[in-house]
């Protein structure tokens, strides 16, 4: 089969000629790949800045957000049958340890990580596992969908997080309109009744905002300042998917005594002095990749139109040319990859 793999650090994917994989276990599922969402940690992954945590061996197939259709099964497998639409939660998980009995997929003991410490989907088939897999409404695209897989989760978790401190009359922030941030913006707009700010300097990613329901759109150029005149003291809750570039510390500044700050984007170092964290008594949140439960519930607002992702697609072979376009800002929402 055809997959888009990664020879070395820094360079271009290639497009190899590799076995397909093959079902081993009694809760195998093969998905043929109707589409796979291309990520910044695709990006991060081809620089390098995963390699010891992956721990994976070049060549490997990047692509951890998939979807399709099921190709083949385990002799155990009952939950999906052979061509059925399916979307994939990006982790392969034992269901045994604690972490899987508590409903928190993402932290299993055992997990394995397509697409980041395993051959992942940028291929025409990707291996992975029955408990991984929610079937799709009829009518419901693959190729449309797969992004939700990880990008979608992601952005949904941390939009839940915030929706429990988001009381009527609350501000809460979202800084950059882009592949997640589009996501979690629609979701804070149904999760709660806060009122709800945009940051993005693109002029391409305002107009995506004010589209998907913003009460307010600021441009970059002194954010901070917009932030505290409009709320009259600061946000209650900043959700900041950039994670760099100095937009960390600003998100910082834009929170009132008491707010709480999501960080989902990374790439930088976030320094507060602990006076400030004393004083202003703030809590710095990480947020995760979402768990199986939310999938299932972001797909059902997906089914139910209440949240649309905007893609761009792009054919297996074209996967660099994806890339550049992703690391120059020329994509509105997330670009998928259709074998």
């Amino acid at each position: 089969m055809k997959a888009a793999r990664l020879h070395g650090y820094d360079q271009q994917l290639r497009i190899d000629q590799v076995a397909m994989p093959e079902v081993r276990g009694h809760h195998d599922v093969i998905v043929r790949i109707g589409g796979a969402g291309l990520c910044r940690t695709d990006l991060h992954i081809v620089e390098g800045i995963w390699q010891e945590k992956s721990g994976v061996r070049l060549p490997y197939t990047l692509g951890h957000e998939n979807a399709g259709w099921v190709e083949a099964v385990g002799d155990a497998v009952t939950g999906v049958r052979v061509g059925d639409p399916v979307i994939v939660h990006p982790l392969v998980t034992c269901g045994l340890c604690a972490a899987c009995r508590s409903g928190e997929d993402m932290y299993c003991e055992n997990g394995r990580f397509p697409g980041i410490n395993a051959d992942g989907g940028f291929a025409e088939y990707l291996l992975t596992g029955e408990r991984a897999l929610v079937k799709l409404t009829e009518g419901v695209e693959p190729a449309d969908v797969a992004p939700y897989a990880d990008a979608g989760i992601t952005a949904y978790r941390a939009a839940r997080k915030a929706a429990r401190l988001l009381a009527p009359g609350r501000w809460a922030v979202v800084i950059g309109i882009g592949g997640l941030g589009h996501i979690a913006l629609q979701c804070l707009h149904h999760l709660s009744s806060a009122n709800l700010i945009a940051i993005d300097p693109s002029p391409t990613a305002q107009e995506l905002a004010r589209e998907l329901g913003a009460d307010h759109v600021v441009d970059g150029s002194d954010p901070v300042t917009a932030v505290r005149d409009l709320t009259g003291g600061g946000a209650h809750v900043v959700l900041d998917f950039v994670g760099e570039r100095g937009v960390q510390q600003q998100a910082v500044a834009m929170l009132r005594q008491g707010g709480t700050h999501v960080v989902v984007g990374y790439g930088d170092t976030l320094q507060v002095p602990t006076i400030d964290l004393i004083f202003s008594e703030i809590a710095i949140v990480g947020s995760l990749v979402g768990n199986y439960t939310e999938l299932s519930e972001l797909m059902t607002l997906h089914a139910e139109g209440k949240v649309q992702l905007r893609t761009r697609r792009y054919r297996l072979d074209d996967v660099n040319q994806a890339i550049e376009d992703l690391r120059q800002g020329r994509i509105k929402g997330r670009a998928v990859l259709v074998p």
